[in-house]
């Protein structure tokens, strides 16, 4: 048989040099947010991130520093007026923007812990506006920056379309953030801003110590994986390089597991 050529000798499609991006939701070296921070700047790409608070400043600010991040700014999203500032910054600074990572989530403790027949409707509102809305409010803050087209990641859980137990309030938070991926797709598609959300399976994050016996979780879900290993911060910024290159233009609208094959099973 005749051999088949594997590389051309063109350029990499997944390098990301001349890309600029704003990654939110570091919160420590643990991060889903941090592994594809790292995975992208390692590809080329020109990264902001932010931080949610002055307490968090220290542990992100250091992080930022080993990515040769060039503006490291706060972002609370219940601060009203910190997320267009975010923006406003990029903007001032750069101009245009190539993509956006999403990775925050967060519902009140007595309401993740709690049934989600007792859930309060403020802690149910906080949960919605803080883990689905922000990204929402993210897309129509990024659009006039993508004029060139660009990408808007975000991260979710397979608790979204099944009852995973101890996750409660946060599947029907994180059902509809994995909807509202498909409707941005195909609003945004004409401009050509694709959307997605990666979907990894249980990873030991500051976010994730929240669930109740997350540990437990992890043990479990780890054993009747098909890979028998769950995902860990890299494989799920492997994930996000790729999806934010042009060897992914085509690709819109999904929502992708790196979870060791954990979601095939029932």
């Amino acid at each position: 048989m005749p051999s088949v050529a594997l590389h051309d000798g063109g350029p990499d499609p997944q390098d990301l040099t001349g890309k600029r991006g704003l990654v939110i939701g570091i919160a420590n070296d643990q991060s889903i947010a941090y592994g594809c921070a790292r995975a992208m700047r390692q590809a080329g790409a020109e990264l902001a991130v932010t931080y949610l608070n002055d307490k968090a400043q220290p542990h992100v600010r250091p992080l930022a520093e080993q990515l040769g991040c060039s503006l490291v700014l706060p972002c609370d999203v219940r601060e009203p007026g910190q997320l267009e500032e975010t923006f406003a910054s990029v903007a001032k600074a750069w101009g245009r923007l190539d993509f956006v990572l999403h990775s925050i989530a967060y519902a009140p403790r007595e309401d993740l812990h709690g049934r989600l027949t007792d859930t309060s409707a403020a802690g149910f509102a906080t949960a919605m506006d803080v883990s689905c809305h922000s990204f929402l409010r993210m897309a129509r803050l990024a659009e006039p920056l993508m004029s060139e087209g660009g990408t808007l990641l975000t991260v979710t859980f397979y608790g979204s379309s099944r009852v995973v137990e101890h996750y409660n309030l946060m599947g029907p938070v994180k059902a509809a953030l994995e909807s509202s991926v498909r409707y941005l797709a195909a609003e945004l598609g004409p401009h050509d801003i694709r959307v997605h959300a990666i979907s990894p399976g249980p990873i030991r994050t500051r976010a994730a110590s929240g669930i109740d016996r997350f540990d437990e979780l992890m043990a479990r879900e780890a054993a009747v994986a098909p890979q028998r290993h769950l995902a860990d911060i890299a494989d799920v910024g492997a994930l996000a390089r790729f999806l934010v290159s042009d060897a992914a233009r085509r690709i819109t609208g999904t929502v992708i597991p790196v979870d060791g094959g954990r979601h095939v099973l029932g």
